[in-house]
């Protein structure tokens, strides 16, 4: 078989703080930028790698799901319990200070982990958690 991962999905709750933190933040390249009925989605992805996106939806486009489940992801995203991102980059500790010097949200710093890989979490504007590990 040949399947590879081509895009995962990740919701915002504005637009243009997600556009900021992915393009400015991570230096990820804008791929899509698609507005419908006051809503708007994004296709982000790292630079050098156009097969594997990231598309930053609003959540309330999500069909079939009622108030009280609205209410619950809401709530969720706003913990930052309810979606996360595992990356990677070549120096966690570099990546790590560039972030944190611009302002991310940092959840933990660098740290060398009991399962074996060294890296550090901080959240995006919508509460979402993203680790960045250090490549081997």
């Amino acid at each position: 078989m040949d399947i590879t991962i081509h895009s995962s999905f990740l919701p915002h709750t504005d637009a243009d703080a997600a556009l900021g933190f992915y393009r400015d933040a991570l230096g990820f390249e804008v791929r899509n930028d698609v507005g419908y009925n006051g809503m708007r989605w994004l296709t982000v992805g790292p630079a050098g790698q156009p097969a594997v996106s990231v598309v930053l939806y609003p959540p309330e486009a999500e069909p079939g799901l009622t108030d009280e489940e609205r209410r619950t992801v809401a709530e969720m995203m706003a913990k930052g319990t309810y979606a996360r991102l595992l990356l990677a980059a070549e120096d966690v500790d570099a990546t790590f200070a560039r972030l944190a010097a611009g302002g991310v949200e940092v959840v933990e710093e660098p740290t060398d982990q009991p399962y074996g890989v060294r890296d550090c979490a901080v959240r995006d504007p919508a509460g979402n958690l993203l680790r960045i590990q250090q490549r081997r």
